[in-house]
């Protein structure tokens, strides 16, 4: 066992070698080869406690290095070395010059150098440790706010949680006992008590907000060691106990007594019954009912919670002749009480009402609503249309007056009966609403405004047949002159202004046969005009009259006469009109008024038209149109006046050349080049620019361009011509100093090339005709 085991580590310690890229022999035998140890830092981190209670400075910690180096020196930087740290540079100890406080800062982040003393060469790579400051239990747990508030339901059982408190401990909560909070209620424990995580719960049962609605209590903090703060261990909390329903309604009085006038409206309040309900009132659930007196539909009882009273309202119209007084017993229950925490269990509240019902001088009562008569149109003034009554509801039944209310064709007598003042035409107005006010007279026969009633009375006129029936027609018949025998003219129907009803019928007739018409009865009640023998003749009559007989069949019969106009028209074969006199009658009419309409939308485009070629002439010229001082005042103002053709110094050379660089990139360049008839003229002489120089090839150039450019606006512009003096042969071009009245004759003009093409036309004379501006 023992070989097997030596064989095993000596195969581990062979692959181990293999591994590094060792030679196992060599390592073993050779003592020639040395190996290079890695330095290092030797320490842990360093801690102190807090509030150590020794002299200072007082060394807590030591930093040391593996170099052996006599000029070793060390060195701490980072939080608080130099101050609160300090090292010694020889031996490296670590000392505190000052007490630390954890609660002000737990750690500190240094970093420790090991440097030559003679060159201050780093020896090692800087490292970086901590200062871990160790808690001390010195510190007492405190409540953030003095003041908490809780609440919980009266009549709660005991442990009913309330709230819960938090007050904090500065020291180290993973150390052991070091913030740990107990809590103890030091004044209201009797009420109420608190675990150790701050928990408030009831400590008695049955807590009656109606007795004490709120409990002040205060509460204590200490630690595990019994620290506790002066100023801040303590705090105050305010208990509130929620309202339940557990308290019965009572009435105040066993007896309410109330007066009524009897003139109540329906809905309107009669009395209050006051009820005593101490709980809140969004808990009160007071419900009314009668006991006895058989009255519930006369009256009703409303709980009004806020005001802990019952509001008796009337429901039906009270009536003093009939009943003067009620009395019945009213209960007074709440039926969502919680009745196991409810201190009054069983009896119940009743109350005695007695209403007294007052008498009120009412006025008179019509016997019914509203009135409804009939009466026959054209009936004798004298004859009754229908009587109203209305009576005293009091005892003292005064005597009525009755009157009609803003109506001329009513009267009424003392009695209330209606008669007609005038007589009635159903076709006029067939319904007439009036009304009638009845009036109660005092001793002496005067009537009393107060006491007065109205009533709406509806007077159907019922029609009689008195009116004769008459033609419906829209237009004018026509025929054509070439009408055959039995040709249908028109189809005519009778309009009556009498009432209509089911089974009225119309008969037709002609006055007279002698005529060339006939009618056709279709019993539909209406008529059809047919040609009895055909072929008028225009030239003799171009208009026929032909009167119509229409009777009805009521009682008694009414007939009419109504006269048909039949115009006589010329047809083509086919019977189509091809003129009638009614119909040019009503065209001659229209056709005007079409010309006008049509003449009218003429002249309006031809205004249109007018002033969008003015306007486009406007703008062509609108340079042309400026004043001599207006546009001189912009040549001063830009610095582009010349002193004429030779003037060379005048005008700033840099604007040219701008203008000819521009020029020299212009696309309008890439054109192909048009012939120049005004490049073949003859150069004046004593002109400045003429020659091969640099300004004389942009000069040609912007000719050039603006020969071949349609687009562009005439050459005889402001700032091409500005600057050209009086050396010209022609002078200036511009027409800043020309006018109407000069005498000059600018026909050569059509001879300088197309340039002045636009001037020419401006100031060339036509023949026989003046130059106006």
């Amino acid at each position: 066992m023992t070989r097997c085991c030596s064989f095993l580590l000596f195969i581990m310690a062979l692959a181990l070698a293999c591994v590094h890229g060792e030679d196992f022999s060599r390592s073993t035998s050779s003592s020639n080869i040395h190996k290079r140890m890695k330095r290092e830092w030797i320490w842990n981190n360093m801690h102190i406690d807090e509030n150590l209670n020794k002299s200072l400075p007082h060394i807590f910690g030591k930093i040391k290095s593996t170099i052996k180096n006599p000029n070793a020196m060390y060195v701490i930087k980072g939080e608080g070395a130099g101050t609160v740290f300090r090292v010694d540079d020889r031996t490296g100890d670590v000392s505190a010059t000052e007490r630390l406080d954890r609660e002000k800062k737990a750690e500190y982040e240094l970093t420790a150098l090991i440097l030559d003393r003679t060159n201050q060469n780093h020896l090692e790579e800087p490292s970086k440790f901590r200062v871990v400051v160790q808690d001390v239990n010195d510190n007492a747990p405190i409540f953030e706010q003095r003041v908490f508030n809780g609440s919980v339901a009266e009549m709660s059982p005991v442990g009913t949680s309330v709230t819960t408190v938090t007050a904090v401990d500065a020291d180290d909560p993973t150390l052991t006992g070091h913030a740990d909070i107990f809590y103890k209620v030091i004044q209201g424990e009797k009420y109420f008590s608190i675990d150790k995580y701050g928990k408030i719960s009831t400590a008695v049962p049955n807590l009656d907000r109606e007795q004490n609605a709120t409990y002040v209590i205060v509460i204590e903090a200490m630690d595990g060691q019994g620290l506790r703060s002066e100023d801040l261990g303590t705090a105050r909390v305010c208990i509130r106990l929620i309202d339940i329903n557990d308290n019965f309604p009572t009435f105040k009085r066993n007896t309410s007594y109330f007066e009524v006038p009897e003139n109540v409206r329906i809905n309107g309040e009669v009395g209050r019954l006051e009820v005593e309900d101490i709980d809140e009132p969004e808990n009160r659930d007071t419900k009314y009912s009668f006991v006895r007196g058989s009255y519930h539909d006369t009256f009703k009882i409303e709980p009004n919670r806020y005001t802990n009273e019952g509001i008796i309202r009337l429901k039906k119209p009270l009536d003093f002749e009939k009943i003067s007084s009620y009395q019945f017993i009213v209960e007074a229950t709440d039926a969502t009480i919680h009745h196991a925490h409810s201190k009054k269990k069983g009896p119940k509240s009743l109350a005695k009402v007695n209403i007294k019902v007052l008498d009120i001088d009412e006025p008179p009562v019509f016997h019914q609503s509203s009135y409804t008569f009939r009466v026959q149109e054209e009936s004798d003034i004298k004859k009754t249309i229908g009587c109203v009554s209305a009576t005293d509801p009091d005892k003292a039944k005064r005597e009525i007056r009755y009157s009609i209310l803003r109506s001329t064709y009513f009267k009424i007598s003392s009695s209330g009966c209606i008669f007609a003042t005038r007589r009635l035409d159903r076709e006029e107005i067939s319904w007439h609403n009036i009304t009638v006010a009845a009036n109660e007279l005092d001793q002496n026969k005067i009537p009393i405004s107060k006491l007065e009633s109205h009533v709406p009375v509806y007077i159907k006129v019922d029609d009689i047949n008195d009116n004769a029936p008459e033609v419906s027609l829209t237009s004018d018949p026509t025929v054509c002159e070439n009408a055959a025998p039995g040709k249908v003219i028109i189809r005519i129907s009778a309009v009556d202004k009498d009432e209509m009803l089911p089974g009225v019928e119309f008969k037709y007739s002609l006055v007279s046969e002698d005529s060339n018409f006939t009618l056709v009865d279709n019993n539909d009640n209406t008529a059809n005009v047919t040609v009895k023998y055909g072929q008028f003749n225009r030239e003799l009559v171009k208009t026929h009259y032909l009167s119509i007989v229409i009777s009805d069949n009521g009682l008694p019969q009414q007939s009419g006469t109504s006269t048909l106009t039949i115009h006589v028209c010329k047809c083509d074969e086919e019977g189509n009109f091809t003129f009638c006199e009614e119909s040019a009658k009503q065209v001659g009419v229209a056709i005007p008024t079409l010309v006008a309409i049509f003449v009218c939308i003429l002249l309006l485009l031809a205004i249109i038209l007018l002033m969008v070629w003015r306007k486009h002439q406007k703008k062509d010229l609108n340079v042309l149109r400026k004043n001599v001082e207006e546009i001189h005042e912009q040549l001063v103002a830009y610095d582009e006046e010349g002193g004429g053709e030779m003037d060379t110094t005048s005008y700033d050379v840099s604007v040219l050349n701008s203008v000819r660089q521009r020029g020299m990139t212009s696309p309008r360049m890439t054109m192909k080049a048009m012939p120049c008839d005004h490049s073949q003229l003859q150069k004046r002489p004593g002109h400045a620019l003429s020659g091969t120089g640099e300004m004389g090839i942009m000069i040609e150039l912007k000719k050039d361009e603006a020969d071949n450019d349609g687009d562009l606006l005439p050459y005889d512009t402001l700032h091409i011509f500005g600057y050209e003096g009086a050396e010209s042969i022609a002078e200036s071009l511009s027409s800043l100093g020309s006018d109407s009245d000069s005498d000059i004759d600018y026909d050569f003009l059509n001879d300088w090339g197309p340039r002045f093409k636009m001037l020419a036309e401006l100031y060339g004379l036509e023949p026989n005709e003046d130059l106006v501006y």
